[in-house]
């Protein structure tokens, strides 16, 4: 009962904060709105923004972790806050906070995926591929990349996840041991996955005789 109070005060609140932050961008007062988003990462989440910003997704997350139990609605709020800031930047031409913001955006958004968190302000899975495409012109740093490639195989998109990881390895950020881990869990799906995820049994089955021939 008290979960559920909890959580319907949080989106109400967060649906009228973004709300707000909508309306100052179609009145094209977008310092405003960033100021709106300062005070909701200042106060709401109990943390500072400045902490929320420095911190990386991987230890914001665990922030939010308490006794083994992640507060994936509010890493949710955050992200949802990130991501219209990166927005903001973006229309104000402010390149390189655009990228920050959405960058974290991204990494928080594939996280809740892949717990599977109760999708209660946003679906993460969907703002995850929305902001990957829209992120698609920068080069993600390799540990994004990394977390980007579990996801994918997450996702099922297995040949998307393949893609990512032989460039990981060409750049030396992944081992061919971690590349044929890969090939050898998607051998325990079905013939339909694979195929629904761009990668058959044959070239799986290819992706490691080619890994085994260069060892």
């Amino acid at each position: 009962m008290f979960r559920r109070d909890y959580l319907m005060n949080m989106i109400e609140q967060m649906t009228e904060a973004v709300g707000q932050i909508l309306q100052l961008k179609r009145e094209l007062k977008h310092q405003d709105a960033l100021l709106v988003i300062d005070e909701l990462l200042d106060k709401r989440f109990g943390l500072s923004g400045k902490l929320i910003r420095s911190l990386s997704d991987k230890d914001l997350m665990a922030v939010l972790t308490t006794n083994g139990v992640m507060e994936t609605d509010k890493i949710q709020a955050i992200a949802v806050t990130l991501k219209q800031e990166s927005e903001l930047h973006a229309e104000l031409g402010n390149e390189d906070a655009s990228f920050a913001s959405g960058l974290k955006a991204l990494q928080l958004f594939m996280r809740l995926s892949l717990v599977d968190a109760e999708p209660t302000l946003a679906n993460p899975s969907k703002e995850a591929g929305e902001l990957l495409e829209r992120l698609k012109a920068y080069e993600l740093p390799d540990h994004v990349k990394q977390l980007q490639a579990e996801w994918l195989e997450g996702e099922g998109q297995f040949a998307g996840a393949e893609d990512v990881l032989y460039e990981l390895m060409e750049d030396g950020a992944v081992t061919g041991e971690e590349v044929e881990a890969f090939y050898r869990r998607l051998l325990y799906c079905d013939d339909e996955k694979l195929e629904a995820g761009g990668l058959p049994r044959e070239e799986v089955q290819y992706g490691l005789d080619s890994l085994a021939s260069n060892k």
